[in-house]
């Protein structure tokens, strides 16, 4: 193709995209939520209220997490549940400390590299990695969430849980988000009966707007918790029940994966940007480390000087994402199998010798992953160093959660466990099945994040905890595959360089790029002067839909309000007192 056809091109897109953008209006986003005790902030208004309810009842920031995290595997089960994982930071404000707790999914310990690969072609499957059992990893959601009450609440799990059960026994009416899941996974749900009779009339039409979605299955799941802890399900009943399911459709996870799971303590990823001070999640999520390298670029720029969305602005964030994504497909995967370079990514002298090719006039093309190897720190510098929800949580006392939990794509596998309600999750696709292969996201990886028994996926997901002056922030996160990172990044940005307000910063029109396919991915609302600007730039440009929905609380420091951002993209709620 000839440099003058693909400037066409691109120039066809743009005129394609100018009604788009001229028919869209973007409104004003609603004031903020605001409270002075405490707030929970989801994706459902009937978990927020669940969190919610453990803050009033005299619960700190981790009873409200685990009971909104709960709530969430009922009213949104499409994106998180029990047969999922989760990151969760917690900070305990008496100690001035940040926990990190690890409750991804494994790969079972008969998995193997090539378990997607066509023996006799060579290529991959499709569809084994993403719908069905096989799709599967050994959950640790319950385990991470277990361990956080056990080191941080002070309820008990019966407590607790109390919200989630009702709710699944007595049923929640459908709403338009759920709706549009619904429809989109339609022909996979279909594929399953235990999941056709809990989201299907017996017409095989989907439950509607409006419906009340009953799942008593998944309250007497919640129950046995309740009454005999964790190990009801990763020892008890319920892992008899799905270790029986996997017998009969030839799954891999046994009674040895379920027994021997245990959810990882880890440090969190520290960095700066300005003023404040980031935590955010390490490895097996590439999020914390890839957050910061993205913000360590972009702090030599006057992005607020260039204003919010402006062509300047878009140009600068697009070439930051691209480089740190690069890395990404190379260096990331489970620390406790591969040397993760995470100092190296998160050095700010690695983040100059990025910046170095970055043109204010032009695109740049990036050819492969950096070399953070060498900027690395040595032990004489620092003695002994060494489809998805988000929510967001802080109490009276400063204690702060943030929670990305995830069963990976909309309702997982499709695969509900018969007699429990658990919809499991499809986290094997992860994983690189092959080098270079992408997965359902788009994604590639190299050998770091091959499926190995008993190994974590690479994952996206960035909760995010952010200081100033030592004192608590803001607390972030998203859902969003690849861009939960992109996402979390241009919210901290919206408030820091921009000066919005936590509910305009989540509801603000965003832009993502992931390196590979070399492309800037707009939501509607940017104006079409600025895509021209971008185009003119060389940048290949696609501009429709959303594709996340952060989850943002904002403390001012001046007079310790509270305020919470729910993005306006789903049924969100900020829910506070």
């Amino acid at each position: 193709m000839t440099r003058r056809t693909h400037f066409l091109l691109k120039w066809l897109l743009f005129v394609s995209v100018i009604t788009v953008c001229q028919q869209t209006s973007s409104a004003a986003a609603p004031a903020p939520a605001w409270a002075q005790n405490g707030m929970i902030v989801s994706a459902h208004s009937a978990a927020s209220q669940a969190g919610l309810e453990m803050l009033k009842n005299g619960g700190n920031a981790a009873d409200a997490a685990a009971a909104t995290a709960f709530a969430l595997g009922v009213v949104e089960g499409y994106s998180s549940g029990l047969g999922g994982g989760s990151f969760i930071l917690y900070h305990d404000a008496a100690e001035g400390k940040t926990y990190v707790i690890d409750g991804r999914e494994r790969a079972p310990y008969k998995a193997a590299a090539d378990m997607y690969v066509d023996k006799k072609t060579g290529a991959i499957i499709p569809g084994l990695s993403t719908t069905g059992i096989l799709a599967g990893g050994t959950p640790g959601h319950l385990k991470a969430l277990n361990l956080l009450l056990n080191n941080h609440g002070t309820l008990p799990l019966s407590d607790v849980l109390a919200p989630a059960i009702a709710l699944a026994d007595t049923g929640f009416e459908i709403t338009q988000t759920y709706v549009r899941v619904l429809e989109f996974y339609y022909h996979k749900l279909l594929l399953f009966p235990s999941t056709f009779d809990i989201l299907f009339h017996p017409d095989s039409t989907l439950l509607n707007l409006g419906e009340k979605l009953l799942q008593k299955d998944l309250a007497n799941t919640y129950r046995l918790i309740a009454e005999q802890g964790e190990d009801a399900f990763y020892t008890g009943e319920i892992a008899d029940k799905i270790v029986a399911a996997m017998k009969a459709e030839k799954g891999l996870i046994t009674h040895k994966d379920l027994q021997e799971y245990r959810a990882a303590s880890r440090e969190p990823v520290v960095g700066s940007y300005k003023d404040c001070e980031i935590h955010s999640m390490p490895p097996p999520s590439s999020g914390g480390a890839h957050l910061i390298e993205i913000l360590n670029i972009l702090e030599r720029y006057d992005l607020g000087y260039m204003g919010l969305n402006s062509s300047e602005t878009i140009h600068h964030l697009a070439e930051a994402m691209k480089r740190a994504f690069a890395d990404r497909s190379f260096y990331m995967g489970d620390p406790d199998f591969v040397d993760v370079p995470v100092d190296g990514l998160i050095s700010k002298m690695y983040a100059d010798s990025l910046a170095w090719y970055i043109s204010r006039y032009q695109a740049t093309p990036v050819q492969s992953e950096g070399n953070p190897y060498s900027y690395m720190p040595s032990d004489e510098t620092f003695p002994g160093g060494k489809q998805t929800t988000h929510f967001s949580v802080i109490d009276k006392w400063g204690n702060m959660a943030a929670v990305t939990a995830t069963i990976n794509t909309g309702f997982g596998s499709g695969y509900v466990i018969p007699g429990t309600g658990i919809f499991l999750n499809n986290e094997m696709d992860d994983f690189s099945s092959q080098p270079g292969v992408p997965n359902y996201f788009g994604l590639v990886g190299a050998e770091a994040n091959a499926i190995a028994p008993g190994k974590r996926p690479l994952s996206s997901m960035t909760p995010t905890l952010l200081f100033r002056d030592g004192q608590p922030f803001m607390v972030v996160g998203s859902p969003g595959g690849p861009r939960i990172i992109t996402t979390v990044l241009q919210v901290i940005l919206n408030v820091i360089d921009h000066g919005l307000d936590i509910q305009e910063a989540v509801d603000a029109p965003r832009i993502h790029h992931q390196w590979l396919p070399d492309r800037i991915y707009i939501e509607e609302g940017i104006p079409a002067d600025v895509i021209q600007n971008l185009v003119i730039k060389g940048h290949d440009v696609y501009v429709g839909g959303y594709w996340s929905a952060a989850q943002a609380i904002l403390i001012d420091l001046d007079t310790g309000l509270i305020y919470g951002g729910a993005d306006s993209r789903i049924e969100g709620s900020a829910a506070g007192y």
